[in-house]
């Protein structure tokens, strides 16, 4: 038995520079791996796939992005045998942590060693892109800047580190109702890439904090008000910046210490009802 752990992701910036004619958006982000992982096993079965799942309800079906990734690898490489695979759910879902996306980029990972296909890292990204966005990014993790739909990807420099606290509230938000809602009604800060690509080359952890930014936030943030506070009480709880990640709700909050974070975490934990997770900046595993 395989077993793997599929990394929950956050945006220090994400941009939408248009909307393409394939109905994708062109988009610019430069994305981190945190810690917080969902637990992935794998192993071989007579024929087929299997899928179980721990820690969420959610479909063990062909809906599912784990389960889409190892029926690709089945279909395109015919190996003898199927898949057996069990999720240990921790990433909250629709959440803008990507969790779906990183239990692909697992399950692909492991598929690739069960079945000993030796795919290239390039080979793995392709499939990868063929899932979902977002699963290239989680195949490599680290400090990355997307491209494109989110599949074109270019290593940075580690980021220096920071603790991290996520605080997702109480609500769920469509990743295509906030692309939508974006296309109404845009944005008024954008990114500043270049800025934010210097600062983790030069290793300037105040100059990453004053270029977090989400052109994504103001949309969700006018449909949930519970992101302003979030963000809110986790400066005033010593964060030296907090920004929603992806297309939302949750929140993060970096900091300098582990007990500063763990400070704030508890008392978020006390006064709101958001799901509160205390976590760390990851670099990125070789494949």
């Amino acid at each position: 038995m395989l077993k793997l752990l599929a990394r929950a992701k956050i945006n220090l910036t994400l941009d939408i520079l248009e909307k393409r004619p394939d109905g994708y958006h062109e988009v610019e982000m430069v994305m981190q791996s945190v810690a917080l992982a969902d637990e992935v096993e794998l192993e071989k079965r007579e024929a087929g796939i299997s899928l179980a799942i721990e820690g969420a309800a959610l479909a063990a079906d062909e809906s599912n992005l784990a389960w889409r990734a190892a029926a690709l690898f089945l279909r395109r490489f015919e190996p003898a045998g199927g898949a057996a695979i069990r999720l240990q759910k921790r990433i909250p879902m629709a959440a803008g942590l990507a969790g779906g996306s990183a239990d692909a980029a697992a399950v692909l990972l492991g598929m690739n060693e069960l079945f000993e296909a030796e795919l290239t890292a390039a080979e793995l990204a392709a499939l990868a892109a063929e899932i979902g966005s977002d699963v290239p990014f989680c195949l490599f993790g680290g400090t990355q800047l997307a491209t494109g739909r989110g599949e074109v990807l270019r290593p940075l420099r580690d980021l220096p580190h920071f603790h991290v606290v996520l605080a997702k509230p109480p609500v769920d938000v469509s990743t295509a109702w906030a692309y939508g809602r974006y296309d109404v009604q845009k944005a008024v800060r954008h990114p500043n890439t270049g800025q934010m690509l210097a600062a983790i080359d030069e290793g300037n952890r105040a100059l990453v904090c004053r270029e977090l930014c989400n052109v994504l936030e103001s949309v969700t943030i006018e449909e949930y008000g519970e992101i302003r506070s979030l963000k809110e009480q986790l400066a005033a709880g010593g964060a030296l910046a907090a920004m929603m990640s992806g297309s939302g709700p949750t929140v993060f909050g970096l900091f300098e210490s582990a007990a500063q974070a763990e400070r704030a975490a508890d008392t978020l934990r006390r006064e709101t009802d958001a799901a509160v997770f205390c976590t760390e900046t990851q670099g990125a595993h070789a494949l």
